[in-house]
């Protein structure tokens, strides 16, 4: 391994551990149930965030300067960056990262030469795939950033638009294919709108749903079988987008006879976004069977745009771990930090810090988790709280073998009913013990 960084590798040290380049609950190797943790957590590394980010925001340019972004041409800097980013995964212990196909390649001045570049960067990629162990747990396109996708890409009023667009989804899946990546998914950057007064919004989702329709059928007919993920975003860069959020993803699946083939990319940052908690967009997904991967960030609660920052939140976190064990884990989906360094923080040291806090607060977080499913007493009370439902009058309500009329004998007969306490206060106490034993 080639030492660009100047950092060594990160080693588990344990909680006690004050050293701060090193892991205090992020074990790779430790065994759970016959299976490390590094293989439980399948921890991602995000490429454009933590290797094409500059730091830059709304409000002035970039003040990341990395050392490797300076070569003769394009392409021999991205070879460059990517070394680097290899290196990083293997002394951060991720085994998986994902890209979009212009964060890797730099695009060209046509299509053709857009995807000639890629083919290159592609080919210098899986060597580092196969000198290293590393996989690609996801790739996208990126169909946002170019100008010509100012009005979307496939919910662009023009067809020329779509059809760009189409041609690079085609290239993107061919690469992530011959890449070995496990899903691929679908961000609509700006597949939304700003207003109405110019936007025919039932026809933009029916194109929208064509385009994801031509992309099931073409990852058969080239034999790519990772997952389609949706990745739902209520808003920014546009007022609305059409994937506002899990609820309405799921509608949009099911409308257009696509919930056979996705599952969903839950974001923390766009959940809180939509004006919901990472726990319930997480739930709203496994209720359905659509619980597909994870983007682990944050945002900032005081800042009303999308600031994915680095989710340290074990209490957040723990709540998350439960539902996704209890759905029965992300499939081949993992735990991706979409998540970038504070503009002020620019050194390479950060990168470490940022990802060493992220991957800790996930590790502990699902051992936590762990404990709490094991020990089932949140699982006891809430069998409990429905108890009513599992036989008599309240079994025949589940299975729809009751009618109003006999409902309503019910009510004659037993009268008020009892009022019974959520105990909401000692349930946010019992989390609480379980967080202070870790």
């Amino acid at each position: 391994m080639q030492n660009l960084l100047k950092i060594g590798k990160i080693n588990y040290a344990g909680p006690t551990s004050e050293t701060p380049l090193s892991f205090k609950h992020y074990n790779p190797a430790e065994l759970i149930d016959g299976k490390t943790l590094k293989d439980h957590l399948r921890f991602s590394i995000a490429y454009w965030h933590s290797f094409r980010g500059t730091g830059g925001d709304p409000f002035g340019p970039g003040t990341i300067v990395r050392p490797w972004e300076t070569g003769k041409d394009a392409i021999s800097v991205a070879k460059k960056r990517a070394d680097v980013a290899f290196e990083f995964f293997q002394k951060i212990e991720a085994p998986f990262y994902c890209f979009h196909d212009r964060d890797i390649a730099p695009e060209g001045r046509s299509l053709r030469e857009s995807n000639q570049r890629l083919d290159k960067i592609v080919a210098h990629f899986k060597q580092l795939q196969q000198a290293t162990g590393v996989r690609l747990l996801w790739g996208t396109a990126n169909l946002f950033g170019n100008p010509r996708f100012m009005n979307g890409a496939a919910t662009n009023p023009d067809a020329h638009v779509f059809a760009y667009a189409a041609a690079q989804v085609k290239k993107a899946l061919e690469v992530t294919k011959e890449l070995g990546g496990e899903n691929y998914v679908f961000w609509g950057g700006r597949e939304g709108y700003d207003t109405l007064l110019n936007t025919n919004l039932k026809r933009e989702q029916a194109h929208l749903a064509a385009f994801l329709h031509l992309a099931v059928d073409y990852a058969k007919a080239i034999g790519f079988k990772g997952q389609f993920l949706i990745e739902p975003k209520p808003k920014e860069p546009t007022k609305h987008q059409y994937d506002f959020d899990v609820a309405s993803g799921i509608a949009f699946l099911k409308t257009f006879g696509l919930d056979q083939h996705f599952k969903f990319n839950i974001e923390t940052n766009h959940a809180t976004l939509a004006g919901h908690t990472f726990q319930h967009e997480i739930e709203v997904a496994a209720a359905v069977g659509l619980l597909g991967s994870i983007d682990a960030n944050t945002g900032d609660t005081l800042i009303g745009w999308d600031t994915d920052q680095f989710n340290t939140d074990v209490k957040e976190l723990t709540l998350a771990m439960v539902s996704i064990l209890r759905a029965g884990g992300l499939g081949s989906g993992g735990f991706n930090f979409d998540a970038k360094l504070r503009r002020p923080s620019v050194d390479i040291e950060d990168l470490f810090h940022a990802h060493i806090g992220g991957m800790d607060a996930y590790a502990l977080a699902f051992k936590l988790a762990r404990q709490i499913l094991a020990e089932g007493k949140f699982e006891q009370f809430v069998a409990d709280r429905y108890a009513t439902f599992d036989s008599g009058f309240g079994r025949a309500i589940e299975q729809g073998k009751t009618s109003f009329k006999e409902l309503e004998q019910i009510a004659f007969k037993l009268g008020e009913p009892k009022l019974r306490s959520g105990r909401q206060e000692y349930l946010e106490n019992l989390l609480n013990t379980y967080i202070h034993r870790g």
